[in-house]
C-alpha cells in the first residue's frame, strides 16, 4: 500500500451507483475556525498569489465523513456527511506549513484530525478503455498540487456551477497522457445546483450534490482527455481515499469504463479539448 494514500472506505461489490448514495449537508461539517486566527490563511493565499497569479478561488465541498449502511439493509448505502469550504482554504490549511501542527491539534481538540483542515472533497476515475488499458495523465506544472505528477483523470465537483456548465475557468490539470494495460476488465442533463455567487447550505439540494458529484468525474473526463460524453459509462464509486501528502485530503475514486480503444482514446487526448494538453 502506498505510504501516501489511507484508504477511508471501501464500498461493497463492483462499486456503487448514484442512487445509491445520499448526502447531508449542514455547517455542523465545516471545518472549524483556526485556533490562532484566520489571518494566517489570508497571509498564505496572497503569498501564493504572487507566485501563481493565475491561481482563483472556489467553494468546494468538504467531505467530513462517510459511512456505509449494514450489509443487507434496504435504500442507499452510503450516507456522505459534507461540508462547504473553498479553494483558498485548502491552501491555506491542508497544503500549509503548520499541517501537521493542525492536525494535532484538532486530535486535541476535538478528536478529530482533519477539524481545524479544508479538505476539499475531489473526484477521481480509473478509465479503462475497451481494450483494457487504464488512462493516466500527467498532470500541468501550473496547478499548486502535485505539479507534474502523474495522476488519473479528476477534479473537484463545484458547488455553484451547472452540473454540465462547458465552461468552466479552471487551471488545467493535464500535461500528457499515459496509457497502462490492465489485466482485468447516460449522461446527466444539465441542471443549475446553485448557480452563480457563493453557494449556502441551505441552498444546495441534497440530491443534486449526489448528481454532481458522479456528473463532476465524467466532466471532468471529457474536459482532460476530450472524449465524447456518450463514449463513457456510468460510474460505480469505488471508495474514498486520503491523500497524505496533502494532509489527509479526501478524494471519491471511481470506474469508468470506456467503448474507445486506448489507440482511439489517444487520438481524441492529441485532438485537444478544455483541459487536454
Amino acid at each position: 500500500m502506498d505510504p501516501e494514500v489511507t484508504v477511508l472506505l471501501q464500498c461493497p461489490g463492483g462499486g456503487l451507483p448514484q442512487e445509491q448514495i445520499q448526502a447531508e449537508l449542514s455547517p455542523a461539517h465545516d471545518r472549524r475556525p483556526l485556533p490562532c486566527g484566520e489571518e494566517a490563511i489570508t497571509a498564505i493565499w496572497e503569498t501564493r498569489l504572487k507566485a501563481q497569479p493565475w491561481l482563483f478561488d472556489a467553494p468546494k465541498f468538504r467531505l467530513h465523513s462517510a459511512t456505509l449502511a449494514p450489509i443487507g439493509s434496504r435504500g442507499p448505502q452510503l450516507l456522505l456527511r459534507l461540508g462547504l469550504t473553498s479553494y483558498r482554504d485548502f491552501l491555506g490549511t491542508n497544503w500549509s506549513s503548520s499541517a501537521a501542527w493542525l492536525r494535532q491539534q484538532g486530535a486535541t481538540d476535538w478528536g478529530d484530525t482533519q477539524a481545524y483542515l479544508a479538505d476539499p472533497l475531489g473526484v477521481g476515475a480509473a478509465l479503462a478503455t475497451a481494450d483494457d488499458f487504464l488512462v493516466f495523465l500527467r498532470r500541468s506544472w501550473q496547478v499548486a498540487e502535485a505539479p507534474g505528477l502523474v495522476d488519473v483523470p479528476g477534479g473537484h465537483p463545484e458547488p455553484q456551477l451547472d452540473l454540465w456548465l462547458s465552461a468552466r475557468e479552471r487551471t488545467p490539470d493535464s500535461g500528457s497522457l499515459t496509457l497502462l494495460h490492465c489485466a482485468t476488465s447516460g449522461p446527466q442533463g444539465q441542471q443549475a445546483l446553485c448557480p452563480g455567487g457563493s453557494p449556502q447550505h441551505e441552498d444546495l439540494a441534497e440530491e443534486l450534490v449526489v448528481r454532481e458529484l458522479f456528473s463532476s468525474v465524467l466532466q471532468e473526463i471529457c474536459d482532460e482527455v476530450n472524449l465524447p460524453l456518450l463514449t463513457l459509462s456510468q460510474p460505480l464509486l469505488l471508495g474514498i481515499a486520503r491523500n497524505e501528502t496533502s494532509a489527509g485530503r479526501a478524494s471519491a475514486e471511481f470506474y469508468v469504463q470506456c467503448s474507445l480503444t486506448s489507440e482511439q482514446v489517444r487520438k481524441h487526448y492529441l485532438s485537444g479539448g478544455p483541459e487536454a494538453h
